[in-house]
């Protein structure tokens, strides 16, 4: 059984016992996460589409820790101006464990 779900404007495919980086979330290490955009649902070979999400599903998942992802550079350079510039990046992200998959 997997899901394909949606969170952070990204779309991740899920199963029970992954661990996943999204997007930084509100909620504290330790606590339960309920995802209800829930796109699609596969279990035992019956797929489940939804429209644009499956209705009535949702997939639990507990907080496992915060961070910061890798740093990103870009470096900006004109030509003929004298103008150089570099950029740095570091994305925050939440760890979540996948507990269940409700469909």
């Amino acid at each position: 059984m997997y899901a394909i779900l949606k969170t952070g404007s990204k779309q991740y495919r899920v199963a029970v016992g992954d661990k996943i980086d999204v997007e930084k979330l509100p909620n504290e290490v330790g606590t339960q996460v309920t995802l209800s955009d829930v796109l699609m649902v596969e279990k035992d070979g019956a797929v489940m589409v939804g429209k644009p999400t499956v209705a009535g599903a949702e997939i639990v998942a507990q907080v496992i820790s915060e961070g910061k992802g890798d740093k990103v550079t870009h470096f900006d350079y004109r030509n003929k101006h004298r103008r150089r510039k570099t950029i740095g990046h570091r994305q925050q992200f939440t760890r979540l464990e996948i507990s269940e998959i409700k469909a």
